[in-house]
C-alpha cells in the first residue's frame, strides 16, 4: 500500500543545511511524530511536505505521484500551526467552513459539514460562538476542525499543542490521537516534546543536525537507541564509557558487566541504560559498588545518584522498592545484561 515517500530531501539556506538527505517512507494511517531540538530541521522538513518550502533536492511521492512542485493549495493537505492562525472576525462554525466556502460548496453542505466535525472535536453546539470566547483547548479543537474540513489526503500539524498548559496538553494528546485512529489519516506532527511523541506516533522520527538519527517506533526509539544522541534525547539515560576485556566481554569502572559483550571488533563503545533498570543492591552484592550522593523522592518514583568511580549514575525505583541508604553510603549497582544497548557512537 502506497503512502507518502521522501526520497533524500535537503534544504539549504544559504551556506546553511536544515535539511540533509532526509530518506522517508509513511504509510498510509500512519501517525508520525518529527522530534528534535530546535533547529534540527523537522519544521523545515513539515513545510516541504506541506508544499511551503521548496527543496533544495530529492523529491516527495505521495501515492506514486511525484508532488515535489506540486502548489500548496493543490495538495490537499489539513494543517494546524502552532499559533492556530483562527480567523477572530469570524463564528467559530464560519472558521471551519472556511475552506469549503471559498470551493464553492453550497450553504446547506458546509452546515452540514460544521455540524459533523463540531461533534467530531466534542464541540457540538458551538458553531455561532465567536472565537474569541472560546478556551485554549476550544481554540485547538476549532482549528483541528477546520483543517480536517476538506477531508485532507494528509493531516500536517507544527507544535500545534506548546501553547496549552501541561494537563489540558495531556488531555489533548490523547484526543488527537484518538481522532486520528478514528479517521485513518495519515498525520504528521511537528514536536520537541518527547512525552508527547510517546504518546501519540506510531513512528518516532528522531532528528539532529538535519538529518534522520532514527525512525522507529515508540518503544524501540526508547529500547533500542541507535545512538547516543537517540539515547541521551529520548527520556533519561546513564550513558556509560565501555571497553572490551580480554574475552570479549564489557567492562566498566575495572568489572566485568555480566553476560555482555562488545561487537566483533569494537575495543570501546558507550552503554545506555535506563535510570527503572538499575538494580541497587547491598554493598558487594552488585558487580559494582558505589556511593549514594543524592536521593530525590518524586512521590511515584525515587531517584538515586550513585558515583561509581568518577561517574554519576542515575537509578529510579518505586517508594516501596526505596534503597535504604542516605547521601554518603555505599550501595551496590548491577547492570542486567538484557537493559543494556551498546552504541558504537
Amino acid at each position: 500500500m502506497s503512502g507518502l515517500t521522501l526520497e533524500a530531501v535537503s534544504k539549504q539556506f544559504g551556506d546553511l543545511t536544515a535539511v540533509d538527505d532526509v530518506t522517508l517512507s509513511v504509510p498510509h494511517g500512519t501517525f508520525v511524530c518529527l522530534l528534535g531540538p530546535s533547529g534540527c530541521g523537522k519544521t523545515t522538513l513539515l513545510r516541504m511536505i506541506a508544499g511551503l518550502e521548496d527543496p533544495s533536492g530529492g523529491r516527495l511521492v505521495l501515492d506514486n505521484s511525484d508532488i515535489t512542485a506540486v502548489p500548496t493549495h493543490k495538495r490537499d493537505f489539513g494543517m494546524v500551526f502552532q499559533s492556530l492562525a483562527l480567523f477572530p472576525h469570524l463564528s467559530v462554525g464560519e472558521n471551519i467552513a472556511y475552506a469549503l466556502r471559498i470551493r464553492g460548496t453550497p450553504k446547506a453542505d458546509q452546515a452540514k459539514r460544521v455540524e459533523e466535525l463540531l461533534e467530531l472535536v466534542h464541540l457540538p453546539g458551538h458553531a455561532d460562538r465567536p472565537v474569541s470566547k472560546l478556551s485554549g483547548g476550544q481554540r485547538q479543537r476549532v482549528a483541528i476542525a477546520r483543517a480536517l474540513a476538506v477531508s485532507p489526503r494528509l493531516f500536517l500539524l507544527d507544535e500545534p499543542l506548546s501553547a496549552l498548559d501541561a494537563k489540558l496538553r495531556e488531555a489533548m494528546q490523547v484526543e488527537l490521537r484518538q481522532l486520528q485512529q478514528k479517521l485513518g489519516i495519515t498525520t504528521i506532527v511537528v514536536t520537541h516534546d518527547q512525552r508527547e511523541a510517546m504518546t501519540m506516533a506510531d513512528l518516532v522520527v528522531v532528528m539532529g543536525e538535519g538529518r534522520i538519527r532514527q525512525a522507529a517506533p515508540p518503544v524501540e526509539i526508547y529500547r533500542k537507541p541507535a545512538d547516543s544522541f537517540v539515547a541521551d534525547f529520548i527520556g533519561s539515560t546513564n550513558l556509560l564509557e565501555i571497553a572490551r576485556d580480554g574475552s570479549g566481554g564489557a567492562i566498566f569502572a575495572g568489572k566485568a558487566i555480566p553476560g555482555l559483550a562488545l561487537p566483533s571488533g569494537l575495543d570501546r563503545a558507550r552503554l545506555s541504560i535506563r535510570p527503572e533498570d538499575v538494580q541497587l543492591t547491598a554493598p558487594g552484592n552488585g558487580s559494582l559498588t558505589g556511593r549514594v550522593t543524592f536521593l530525590r523522592d518524586l512521590g511515584g518514583t525515587v531517584e538515586t545518584f550513585i558515583k561509581v568511580a568518577g561517574t554519576t549514575l542515575t537509578a529510579v525505583s518505586t517508594p516501596r522498592e526505596r534503597p535504604d541508604v542516605t547521601a554518603g553510603d555505599d550501595i551496590g549497582v548491577a547492570l542486567p545484561a538484557e537493559a543494556c544497548v551498546v552504541l558504537k557512537e
